[in-house]
């Protein structure tokens, strides 16, 4: 089975909330709400991957030394393993912009069960309403 690399970030607000980003139709699973990120390019590391994904999707400059590992999650799908691990960050340039379309939300970590997410997600929630409650 091909083992996909995905990387993801919880982005948290002043308030403790965390960020997340309904997939737009189109899309596999589309209309689920996910963590920003994305597939890493051949030969990319992850934190440049992610920074290169947050700027794409979001519009916003992230350094390196300002995302934190928090968890991973590792999901079998029909036709691919995942492997995604989750980063933190706090700090970032610019605003919170929607660049493709997509709907965000800013969700308190105890209300992200709220939201239909992809089964890979599902489990992180738990890491992130450990880490902000």
């Amino acid at each position: 089975m091909k083992l996909t690399l995905v990387v993801a970030c919880a982005l948290i607000d002043a308030d403790n909330r965390v960020l997340i980003a309904q997939r737009p139709e189109g899309k596999t699973l589309a209309g689920l709400w996910e963590f920003p990120g994305g597939k890493l390019e051949p030969g990319e590391r992850p934190e440049p991957a992610l920074i290169r994904e947050l700027h794409e999707e979001l519009g916003i400059t992230v350094e390196e030394p300002c995302l934190a590992p928090l968890t991973f999650a590792s999901h079998g799908y029909d036709s691919f393993h995942l492997l995604m691990p989750l980063y933190i960050c706090r700090k970032w340039q610019g605003t919170v912009t929607p660049r493709e379309g997509q709907q965000l939300a800013w969700v308190r970590a105890n209300k992200l069960r709220d939201y239909p997410m992809p089964p890979a997600d599902i489990p992180l929630i738990a890491h992130l309403t450990d880490l902000l409650l």
